[in-house]
């Protein structure tokens, strides 16, 4: 693709039609794509004519949504959808494409795809390329799954710590493509070639290295047996610093589980509700319902295909469900329709990657 534009949405005003679905979104766009490729061929006033008219539509359907749009070659426009790596929305730049009509001057891609930066990347006056970033492995002690890469880049300092990092994450997004940079690195930091700790492997064999630790991790993990020991749930207070209770209900039997790092997605579901008079506790009648809810979703959200529901914990008006999985894409899927499904409760979601679930090494339950 050529020069790309990348947006975010500045005119929040919609046109008289309603976007419900992808087919609606879809049907509006084909009755406007040939003024679309005309504008994005032409670059005929591109962010008014292109960006703000199908930016608002787009967000009727998710608020996660970002596009890029350039010209594929000389005759085909390329629409990408990207999530800006944001995992939750994945899924869904993932189903609207696949959605997408067959028009014979338009690609239509979900996600940034990978791009053969030969010559890198230029931000802010400084280069980004396979001749100035390179990268080494951190062993976790105690962790062999995680990968943890220290990226080097020469001329690194505190003044412009940020404008690199934000760099190197472009090149990276770039390089990798848009959905390994945000599934196949657990943790990562940058730092000045000065600092440096180990030998410097140039970032151009970093995809050989990261498919290589895919296809181990795959390899120990695909003869690993769903966890289908008897539940033990138990049961944890603790007072919050403003003196609020918390009361959480944790699978404990879930926390020894020795492969954890085959469910390494987990998603937590935040749902707010007034316990103004129950010193921050939920009311009866919104912990039935609320209760209702979590079970529907561990209804969906089964054992056999692959999800774990680890327990949930209330404090200070907020209900959080926590729930594993070997994959990201179905809890988006069934933890989105629940938000929309429920608009009397303002709820979050997180989903993110942590093979040792150590986000639950709070409840201080010896895992091995």
């Amino acid at each position: 693709m050529g020069i790309f534009d990348k947006f975010f949405s500045k005119n929040e005003e919609k046109e008289a039609a309603e976007i419900k679905n992808y087919k609606n979104f879809w049907d509006w766009f084909l009755t406007k794509e040939k003024v679309f490729f005309d504008v994005v061929k032409n670059h005929n006033n591109i962010e008014n004519n292109f960006f703000d008219v199908i930016a608002p539509k787009l967000k009727e359907l998710n608020g996660g949504y970002y596009f890029l749009a350039g010209m594929s070659d000389d005759s085909t426009a390329e629409l990408i959808l990207t999530v800006e790596g944001d995992i939750k929305n994945i899924a869904f730049a993932e189903e609207i494409i696949e959605m997408a009509p067959k028009l014979d001057h338009w690609k239509f891609t979900a996600l940034k795809p990978e791009m053969n930066l030969t010559s890198g990347i230029e931000m802010d006056g400084r280069k980004f390329s396979g001749e100035n970033i390179f990268f080494y492995e951190n062993e976790v002690e105690g962790y062999p799954d995680e990968i943890d890469i220290t990226f080097v880049y020469e001329g690194l300092n505190e003044e412009n710590k940020d404008a690199v990092v934000t760099g190197v994450c472009v090149f990276l997004d770039n390089f990798l493509g848009e959905l390994n940079f945000a599934t196949q690195i657990d943790t990562f930091n940058v730092v000045d070639k000065d600092n440096a700790q180990k030998e410097l492997v140039p970032v151009t064999k970093l995809k050989d290295f990261l498919s290589w630790r895919e296809r181990e991790f795959t390899e120990k993990y695909k003869n690993v047996k769903d966890f289908s020991e008897e539940d033990k749930f138990s049961v944890f207070e603790a007072t919050l610093q403003n003196g609020s209770p918390l009361i959480a209900t944790i699978n404990t039997s879930l926390l020894t589980y020795d492969s954890k790092a085959s469910y390494p997605w987990i998603s937590i579901l935040k749902v707010q509700y007034n316990g103004e008079n129950n010193n921050g506790l939920p009311q009866k009648e919104d912990y039935e319902k609320l209760s209702n809810i979590e079970e529907q979703i561990i209804e969906e959200l089964k054992i056999e295909d692959g999800h774990l529901y680890i327990g949930r914990e209330n404090a200070d008006n907020m209900k959080e469900s926590y729930f594993a999985s070997k994959d990201f894409r179905k809890p988006s899927k069934v933890l989105k329709k629940v938000m929309d499904d429920h608009p009397e409760y303002k709820m979050t979601l997180e989903i993110y990657k942590d093979k040792y679930w150590q986000s639950f090494e709070r409840y201080n339950v010896n895992q091995n």
